[in-house]
């Protein structure tokens, strides 16, 4: 089976928001974390979607999934203290609801709300190549890496990517990774390739679209209305 792990548990402080999560923040009438769940929702080789949420929005975000009619979402769990916490409360719901050997899970952040079909399909084809799967981009920018042996080195631009996500997994694979981290009391990984590349996983990486932001800022906020305008433009007047 492939199950999306969407993690919704964030408080968005950069956003600088009042009144809700930048997760809830709406876009003609839809919240941001509904664009990112019908992307699964509506892709033929999901299964399954997890989301992990913070507890006192649950109510509401199981409102929302039955107003837009979200169909596979089988499970809404509360987040944790942290970040990997959380995810890993996501991948234990889903050994609860699907375990096996050949379980994907892709695990995506609910604030992503412009990835593709493409991107979805890529995932699974990846990791039942290599085991794992990275959506990345180029880096566009130079990036400068600091260091004690070296203060300052600079990558060539073109060795360098920019991970983002989904990133995914064999079920039984980052599930191993989680627990690992926890009996060795590690509990600040960036991302998920992060926790898998420290234990000696292979990742495998797939180039997804620039416009795959997180949106986490009111600019990112922007360029994702901007975006959706472009494709309703599409649509309608085919360009």
């Amino acid at each position: 089976m492939n199950i999306a792990v969407i993690f919704a548990g964030g408080s968005g402080n950069r956003m600088n928001t009042k009144s809700r999560p930048k997760q809830f923040l709406e876009l003609n009438g839809k919240p941001i974390l509904i664009y990112t769940i019908e992307l699964f929702d509506n892709h033929p080789d999901i299964d399954g979607i997890i989301v992990v949420c913070l507890e006192s929005w649950i109510p509401f975000l199981e409102k929302m999934i039955r107003k837009f009619e979200i169909n596979k979402v089988v499970r809404v769990v509360p987040g944790g203290e942290s970040g990997q916490d959380s995810i890993y409360k996501g991948l234990c719901a889903v050994e609860e609801y699907a375990a096996g050997d050949n379980t994907i899970v892709l695990i995506h952040d609910g604030v992503r709300p412009l990835i593709t079909e493409e991107v979805i399909t890529a995932n699974i084809r990846k990791v039942k190549e290599v085991g794992s799967c990275i959506t990345c981009v180029p880096a566009i920018e130079t990036v400068i890496m600091k260091n004690k042996e070296n203060p300052m080195d600079i990558p060539k631009r073109s060795d360098t990517m920019i991970a983002r996500a989904p990133q995914s997994f064999y079920l039984k694979d980052i599930l191993t990774a989680h627990r690992k981290s926890r009996k060795d009391g590690i509990t600040d990984f960036i991302d998920s390739c992060s926790m898998m590349r420290h234990y000696g996983y292979e990742l495998g990486i797939v180039q997804g679209p620039m416009e795959n932001i997180k949106i986490t800022t009111p600019t990112d906020f922007f360029v994702f209305r901007a975006m959706v305008e472009v494709h309703e433009n599409q649509q309608i007047f085919g360009f």
